[in-house]
């Protein structure tokens, strides 16, 4: 198993990617390297997706 891969199980076991993304777009934001804008766009995103995917997989678990 590559570095690359252990690392990603590392992170899938303990937090999504959305939320690893989330969280340094946070960190820009109060860096100052992200603007408002941009880590509302983010956060949006981060939201919505999480959201959906949520939503299918409540459908999927009451289909089985």
């Amino acid at each position: 198993m590559s570095r690359k891969e252990k690392i990603d199980l590392f992170l899938s076991k303990w937090v999504s990617r959305k939320l690893i993304v989330f969280f340094i777009a946070s960190a820009g934001l109060f860096s100052g390297s992200l603007e408002s804008n941009d880590w509302v766009i983010v956060a949006t995103a981060y939201i919505s997706l999480q959201g959906v995917t949520d939503i299918v997989e409540r459908l999927y678990n009451t289909k089985k």
